[in-house]
């Protein structure tokens, strides 16, 4: 590898500060116009995998590449200095790997999501993956615009994830209940059902009419949730729910 490998774009700027009345997480909501930059930093320790996501992402008007990493090692180093708000990471890489790096990005900077592009999908491993903080995963033949639409579904507060795995992780972390007081304690009566109908999958629009609130608001409820609970996404907002018994799994059916 080349000390290069990590590239901090020039133009890197600071995050930019949302609407007055939105929390300055960086959700935009799918109906909004808004130029605040989905700020992104690519792992993967082949070059030409690096380059040629740069280049699909650079192409979109609301996103911005601010680094390049080609070990877990360059990756954690890049998200503490930058702070991005996705981290794109292979599974597999020299050093510490994808799964370490996961865990270690989380304990520094855990309002940044974690979003694998990797050519495995054993459960073992995406299990792993999730339980490190994963907010989502990809697989390396999905076509471009499967993972544009997945940074914003990520940047939204959607989901990224089987439905299937999400049932079984689920499944696993109600059995594993830990009642311990903390910061998501906080969340309102109104943030509760956001994240309960969150827990069952549903798209930011869905949540929005059954709880007769705008997408807009939503997006501002779930922003909120993740900065109380310390996450930087949906599945983990989720996830640390069931395992402190803030939601059951009963919460996770759509009745």
């Amino acid at each position: 590898m080349q000390g290069e490998s990590i590239k901090q774009n020039q133009n890197d700027k600071d995050i930019m500060s949302t609407q007055a009345d939105q929390p300055s997480t960086g959700y935009a909501g799918e109906n909004e116009s808004s130029s605040r930059q989905i700020r992104v930093i690519l792992v993967d320790d082949h070059a030409l995998v690096r380059e040629g996501t740069r280049r699909l992402l650079e192409a979109e008007s609301d996103v911005e590449v601010v680094a390049e990493a080609a070990s877990g090692e360059e990756a954690v180093e890049a998200v503490q200095r930058l702070h991005p708000d996705i981290a794109i990471i292979d599974i597999a890489m020299p050093g510490i790997g994808g799964i370490q790096a996961t865990r270690e990005i989380k304990t520094y900077c855990p309002e940044t999501a974690i979003l694998i592009l990797s050519a495995y999908d054993d459960e073992p491993y995406l299990i792993a993956l999730l339980e490190a903080g994963a907010a989502g995963f990809l697989l390396k033949n999905v076509h471009g615009q499967e993972l544009v639409n997945a940074i914003h579904e990520v940047s939204r507060g959607e989901s990224v994830l089987p439905p299937s795995l999400a049932e079984k992780m689920m499944r696993r972390l109600s059995t594993q209940t830990n009642p311990t007081p903390r910061a998501s304690d906080l969340l309102s009566e109104r943030e509760l059902d956001v994240l309960r109908l969150a827990a069952r999958g549903l798209a930011n629009k869905e949540i929005a009419r059954r709880l007769g609130l705008s997408i807009r608001t939503v997006h501002s409820h779930l922003a909120n949730i993740f900065t109380k609970m310390h996450v930087g996404s949906r599945t983990e907002a989720v996830l640390l729910a069931l395992r402190e018994g803030i939601i059951s799994l009963q919460d996770t059916y759509d009745n």
